[in-house]
């Protein structure tokens, strides 16, 4: 039984060093142009609004507390905003009209014309986070989707589109943070 566990273990973990391998081959320019577009917005007095549900809402929130704290070096504080955070707000939004609203009118509020909303959806068919990345662009903010498997609609609405072409949740959330940290760190270097 040991060794069937073990092999489980060694098995997920050669599998998402893959899927990190194939992410340092294809996600590059998507990493330092989703920085770019976030250090110039907060050189801008802008600031990130970033969202997801399950997962990917805890990495928005990780994503947001690395900038507002600090990554891996002493620098200003940066306005990022994980809209997954008010519970107040996302039950009262969605009783009051739809769970696919609660990150839309969390933008209408917040969002200006110069921001970036960053949508995070391992399925990219997250309903309110497209919603969300729609309403944005409608407004002036820039948009960036962070998706696994094909992307999916929400990947085809972003203005940028980080994509980790994979089907396994667990594995995409993985690059996810690894890809959410190396942005953290280009921004952190130039801020």
């Amino acid at each position: 039984m040991a060794d069937v566990r073990g092999q489980l273990v060694e098995d997920i973990l050669r599998d998402s060093a893959a899927l990190h391998e194939q992410s340092a081959r294809r996600s590059v320019d998507g990493v330092v142009a989703a920085a770019e577009l976030l250090k110039t917005a907060f050189a801008k007095g802008g600031q990130l609004l970033v969202f997801g549900n399950g997962g990917s809402a805890l990495d928005a929130q990780h994503f947001a507390a690395e900038l507002v704290g600090r990554f891996s070096r002493e620098r200003r504080a940066l306005a990022a905003i994980a809209l997954t955070t008010d519970t107040s707000i996302i039950t009262s939004v969605a009783n009051d009209y739809s769970y696919d609203k609660v990150f839309t009118r969390q933008i209408e509020a917040l969002g200006r014309r110069g921001d970036v909303a960053w949508g995070i959806s391992t399925s990219g068919a997250s309903r309110n986070v497209l919603e969300a990345l729609q309403f944005a662009k409608s407004r002036g903010l820039s948009t960036i989707a962070l998706t696994g498997r094909d992307g999916g609609s929400i990947g085809a609405a972003a203005d940028l589109h980080l994509n980790v072409p994979h089907q396994v949740t667990a594995r995409i959330q993985e690059v996810h943070r690894t890809l959410i940290h190396a942005v953290c760190e280009l921004v952190e270097r130039e801020v």
